[in-house]
């Protein structure tokens, strides 16, 4: 059987919360964003909500699913609900492991689209899972991660209780101070892996990171 290389733990020079955080969050939550949508994502979406409408129940929405092994493994542990599996990557949505249980799909669309998407059409996912995210630990590169890109206000309207791991903490820590922007309290928590939901999870536990997960119930009244 083949043995995977052991991944090394993420690196960076940037040694606490990134100092510009507050100032990007905040200009993001004041000014819309109103970048073009694309059209392919639209034709995306529009395959997602006919596969739910089908199939019916309420929403999972499992956001950067890679090749999907998430995706099935929530499928499995929430029945009755439906859970799409978005990542734009049609080479990791090739490689899906096993067939999608009834109530899954994997959609190919970029997730900046896709939220926004959601959002307009008035979706309320029950959990919206964010599962090892490219952590963008370069400091130049805050803009990159999820709660420094100006779609980050879109994702915390849509709702639902949000779940986040990652192998980096200072990634969810980061997401933690961004959410107190909007009047939500994030837990986190270290991670105790007994059956890993995803491939890094996998790998990053078999190759002793700390993992970590966020969780923050996104229903609630934001400030102005």
């Amino acid at each position: 059987m083949h043995k995977e290389t052991p991944s090394r733990p993420v690196t960076s020079q940037q040694e606490g919360i990134h100092d510009k955080l507050e100032e990007v969050v905040q200009r993001h939550r004041t000014h819309s964003f109103c970048k073009p949508i694309a059209d392919f994502n639209r034709q995306a979406f529009e395959q997602a909500g006919e596969l739910w409408q089908r199939q019916g129940g309420a929403l999972i929405l499992d956001s950067g699913c890679g090749v999907g092994a998430s995706t099935r493994n929530l499928a499995r542990q929430f029945p009755e609900h439906f859970v799409i599996g978005v990542d734009r990557s049609d080479h990791r949505l090739q490689r899906q492991w096993g067939e999608l249980p009834e109530n899954a799909c994997l959609i190919r669309a970029d997730l900046v689209d896709f939220w926004r998407l959601a959002l307009a059409a008035g979706w309320r996912p029950d959990y919206h899972y964010l599962l090892y995210p490219n952590p963008s630990p370069k400091k130049k590169d805050l803009k990159l991660r999820w709660h420094g890109h100006p779609v980050f206000p879109d994702l915390v309207a849509l709702g639902g209780l949000l779940e986040s791991r990652s192998n980096w903490k200072l990634y969810l820590q980061e997401m933690q101070q961004a959410l107190t922007l909007f009047g939500i309290n994030a837990r986190l928590e270290p991670l105790v892996v007994d059956d890993p939901i995803t491939p890094f999870e996998r790998k990053y536990a078999q190759s002793g990171h700390e993992l970590w997960s966020l969780q923050a119930q996104l229903d609630v009244n934001t400030p102005d």
